[in-house]
């Protein structure tokens, strides 16, 4: 009997157990699906902030600000009868009021202050209302630079007109419209930008992935059911031991590693598949559903990588379990509580950037911490493999740990 002949029996034996095919391939679909779908209901409310405006000057600088405080994101502009607006501010069907006042553009076109008035329900939310006024402030500001740089050209070509013919080498239009060349240029194509890059990221900064639900809680969830397969490697060799079946594989000819490899890789397999059925649903089936996809990152090596690593930990990890337990009651119950705790501590509830103070560090004593970090960079940020070398290698010495000391303390007997 050889290593591949233990697993395949092993296979066979587990996937005849309905109980465990339903919590390791059905319950992680039903988590994601739970929690993606209300993370995406969330993110459809708040998206876009309206904001209800009557425009009572109906100019073009009036409905220059209205473009500007859409193209600001976050808030969208929605004009309404002056009658109307009023009354439902104050039947409070509507949060805030934005007014432009008669004759905004002409005090603007000649340099003259001049007032917008927002208006807020007593109820409104104070953060939402702020963040409101700053939109409003920042494209009312950039209006007015907009318009004083404008005023300026024209006094400086009011001055020099009485200067010679030959030495007016540009029109005060020629002057405006260049000006207004620009302002229109640097909204495309700003002059400074900010490039964001992490301490020891390597190569090109990474195209962050759309962060949508999926990719925030499957990475998590993916974690926690693939190292919750390490309690079906400790139950299957209690259950060899138990029946007495355990001894007719020690007197096979093949060595004492060899044999707890050949249970190591059903959970290596299982752990395969889970990710794979995981993935596909993801992918393709939420997303007929109603709910948002999940992407696969920019570096399908990163993740086949993460997704082996971790399936190979997950195995070691049953064996060191199986290596200490010596109950059914501590591999069933005990091994379940202590995964659940450990994939609770290591962010598989909670993406990983979340987690502060004492709970951060001591999430990092697992590997659940590792796995989920890596893989929710590549599924959520667009990190590529040069970015989570850390991680894996990490990752990997946890895999040799478990398997060195399960193997050291195994009672073959």
């Amino acid at each position: 009997m050889n290593i591949l002949s233990i697993a395949f029996k092993d296979l066979l034996i587990f996937f005849k157990d309905r109980g465990s095919a339903l919590q390791l391939f059905v319950l992680p679909l039903v988590f994601i699906f739970v929690f993606s779908g209300l993370g995406n209901v969330g993110a459809s409310e708040t998206a876009v902030t309206p904001l209800p405006a009557v425009n009572l000057d109906e100019g073009d600088t009036a409905v220059t600000l209205l473009q500007k405080i859409d193209a600001a994101g976050g808030v969208k502009t929605e004009l309404m009868a002056q009658p109307d607006a009023q009354a439902q501010l104050e039947a409070g069907q509507i949060d805030w009021l934005l007014t432009i006042p008669v004759g905004f553009s002409d005090d603007v076109a000649a340099n003259r202050p001049t007032t917008l008035r927002l208006t807020s329900h007593p109820d409104a939310d104070d953060a939402a209302r702020e963040a409101v006024q700053l939109v409003i402030d920042g494209a009312a500001q950039e209006l007015t630079l907009q318009t004083q740089i404008l005023a300026s050209l024209q006094m400086m070509a009011e001055m020099q007109a009485a200067a010679a013919p030959e030495q007016q080498v540009f029109t005060t239009e020629a002057i405006q419209a260049q000006a207004k060349s620009q302002f229109e240029s640097s909204a495309e194509r700003p002059l400074i930008t900010i490039n964001q890059t992490r301490p020891g990221q390597t190569g090109e900064p990474a195209a962050p992935a759309p962060f949508s639900g999926p990719n925030v809680t499957v990475p998590g969830f993916t974690v926690l059911f693939v190292f919750l397969a390490a309690g079906a490697t400790a139950l299957s060799i209690y259950n060899e031991k138990k029946i007495g079946s355990f001894r007719r594989l020690m007197a096979a000819p093949i060595s004492k590693a060899e044999l707890l490899l050949g249970k190591m890789l059903p959970t290596f397999f299982i752990a395969l598949i889970q990710v794979g059925v995981i993935f596909l649903v993801g992918v393709l089936l939420m997303p007929l559903l109603g709910l948002e996809g999940l992407t696969l990152g920019e570096d399908p090596l990163a993740v086949l990588l993460i997704v082996v690593i971790m399936a190979l930990c997950a195995a070691g990890l049953g064996v060191l379990i199986a290596a200490f337990a010596r109950t059914e009651g501590q591999i069933g119950g005990g091994s379940a509580v202590l995964l659940w705790l450990m994939g609770a501590l290591g962010g598989a509830f909670f993406p990983t950037f979340l987690l502060e103070g004492f709970l951060g560090q001591a999430g990092k004593a697992v590997p659940h911490y590792w796995a989920g970090k890596a893989l929710y960079g590549v599924l959520a940020r667009g990190q590529r493999l040069p970015d989570i070398t850390t991680e894996l290698a990490i990752l990997l010495g946890f895999t040799l740990l478990f398997w060195l000391v399960g193997v050291w303390r195994f009672d073959f007997d």
